[in-house]
């Protein structure tokens, strides 16, 4: 036979090199495009919540030892850890087993020299109460030490309102702080009255 036979043809050989070349082409262009996109998705994932290592709470049905709260008092120190910046905070509060409600405290600090956790500063059910000064420490501005953040030893406190949500002897609301820029729950407090 002679060579010149379409059988035999050295077009054929071209074919499968054409097409690796190809693929090698459009496998580095899909690799430059994922190279030059990608680095700005792992950023984002970088930003870690910060570290409460140790917190605690407690609850007062009549304060003790006199101060400007008088009854349903919350209070939530943090024990150990990174110093949170409080901007970053939102406070909920799970009073579904006293009251059925769940209340949640936004837009912290709360501001003015009498804070008080107006609509401004509420979501949820309004279980706070409203009268002046019910709102102390990192979350309320107006104390000594407002500089925004609430650091190791620092103890945060708030009144449940008793008309909206009376809490009895015995029955447990569950305090959680979260970071609202990773939408991570940092504390959760479970307080039994």
């Amino acid at each position: 036979m002679p060579y010149n036979h379409p059988l035999y043809s050295t077009d054929r050989a071209v074919s499968p090199v054409v097409g690796v070349v190809l693929l090698v082409g459009i496998t580095l262009l899909l690799a430059a495009t994922v190279s030059i996109t990608a680095p700005g998705v792992g950023d984002e994932l970088t930003d870690a919540a910060p570290t409460v290592a140790g917190s605690s709470g407690t609850y007062e049905r009549y304060a003790t030892g006199g101060g400007r709260y008088d009854e349903q008092i919350v209070r939530l120190t943090h024990e150990s850890g990174e110093t949170l910046v409080v901007r970053n905070l939102e406070l909920v509060v799970d009073a579904t087993d006293a009251c059925g409600k769940t209340g949640r405290l936004v837009n912290l600090p709360a501001a003015g020299d009498d804070p008080r956790p107006t609509s401004r500063y509420v979501r949820g059910d309004d279980i706070f109460d409203n009268a002046a000064n019910s709102v102390e420490g990192p979350i309320g501005t107006g104390d000594v030490d407002d500089d925004g953040e609430w650091s190791a030893g620092e103890t945060a406190q708030f009144r449940l309102a008793t008309s909206e949500c009376r809490v009895d002897s015995g029955e447990t609301i569950v305090v959680r702080l979260v970071h609202t820029p990773t939408d991570s729950v940092v504390v959760t407090r479970s307080i039994r009255a």
